[in-house]
């Protein structure tokens, strides 16, 4: 694992280094304290530099949030004439934010406590991402993604109520949190799948599954490619009282093996290469997951089953597909539709006037396609 080295006090330092978006270990890093200023601190991050603060932990706080405020004040962007535009502008900006804004380090000690006067215990949020701490050995985390694994560990701690389910959802660090309600929505309007075996695809906290089994779902097998929202399903489903004879997670791309009578799939919706964990859970490069989802759908039901697919059209409000890519798509996969339910957005965002997308988003629109192969005779 990386290190990251540094002089503090005539005192040589050393600590392993963690970034959940990738980012290589810094070779150096420049100290910072509380007679740092923000724009002097945001002139030296712009120059490349890796700031470590060794002051005050809410300083420090302080810091991030005055260069967050600086920077939004000091873009320059031109108007944007259509919605692409619009959107490939937002990325920009959020991708130079959190490039920026990743910059300003803090040290941990090994309890995860973070190494700064009043420098608060934080092995609650800390332990479920990175595992126990190992005793003598300091941690370099970027502050902000640090705050993030907070924020996170909070939504784990309390939960996420969700209509239809006896309990809540806790979602882990890096997975999908269920605050949707137009996908969740959805399945609950949708025929009852009474007495069905079910795959889900992409499962994340697992939240549509449980929907489904508390609906009649005799049982569910579901999928995910990372590991966390496998943890993260299975302690749902334990919370939730759904037994391994009803639920079942698997880690792997797409498809279980054998056939189910009904195959759920409500993959990333936009796109493009995602650029963090996180993003997985939106962005879809080339549509690889769900092209996948096309190409495997037939051979994976069972006589008379059906797929059902939960997609937004915000790629084609945008300009990221063609109006007519979906039917296309299905038409080479052999796959028809047999039914669709729709439904207006709901998230804040649509409802935002200054949000860059608002007059697309505003637009959006959700649906759940029921799918069956399309029966050809000689």
């Amino acid at each position: 694992m990386a290190e990251v080295r540094w002089t503090h006090g005539g005192l040589a330092h050393v600590a392993t280094w963690r970034s959940e978006a990738g980012v290589p270990a810094p070779t150096h890093v420049a100290l910072v304290d509380d007679r740092t200023r923000a724009d002097e601190a945001l002139r030296r991050i712009r120059r490349g530099e890796q700031l470590l603060y060794v002051g005050d932990f809410q300083n420090a706080r302080q810091l991030l949030a005055s260069l967050g405020r600086r920077l939004e004040k000091s873009r320059r962007w031109p108007v944007p004439r259509t919605a692409l535009e619009a959107f490939r502008q937002e990325r920009q900006r959020r991708g130079e934010e959190h490039a920026l804004l990743s910059r300003l380090l803090v040290p941990l000690d090994d309890t995860y406590t973070v190494a700064l006067r009043r420098g608060p215990k934080l092995r609650d949020a800390c332990e479920p991402v990175w595992g126990p701490p190992a005793p003598g050995t300091f941690t370099v985390v970027a502050l902000r993604e640090l705050l993030g694994m907070v924020g996170a560990a909070e939504w784990r701690k309390k939960g996420v109520r969700v209509e239809g389910l006896p309990g809540p959802i806790h979602p882990h660090y890096g997975v999908f949190s269920p605050t949707r309600p137009e996908y969740t929505g959805l399945i609950r309007a949708a025929p009852a799948p009474t007495g069905k075996r079910v795959f889900e695809i992409g499962t994340g906290t697992g939240v549509l599954s449980f929907l489904l089994l508390a609906r009649g779902a005799s049982e569910v097998v579901a999928t995910d490619i990372d590991p966390r929202a496998v943890a993260c399903a299975a302690e749902n489903a334990e919370r939730l009282g759904f037994g391994p004879d009803r639920f079942r997670v698997l880690e792997r791309p797409l498809f279980p093996d054998g056939q189910a009578d009904l195959v759920v799939c409500n993959p990333p919706w936009i796109p493009e290469r995602p650029k963090t964990r996180i993003d997985r859970a939106i962005y879809d490069e080339d549509s690889a997951v769900l092209r996948g989802f096309f190409a495997g759908l037939a051979d994976h039901l069972a006589p008379g089953g059906q797929g059902w697919l939960i997609l937004s059209d915000l790629p084609e409000l945008i300009g990221l597909r063609e109006a007519g890519w979906l039917n296309e798509q299905l038409d080479a996969a052999g796959l028809r539709t047999v039914w669709r339910r729709s439904v207006a957005p709901q998230h804040p965002r649509a409802k935002d006037p200054t949000d860059p997308l608002h007059r697309v988003r505003s637009r959006e629109t959700t649906r759940l396609y029921a799918l069956e192969p399309i029966v050809r005779r000689r």
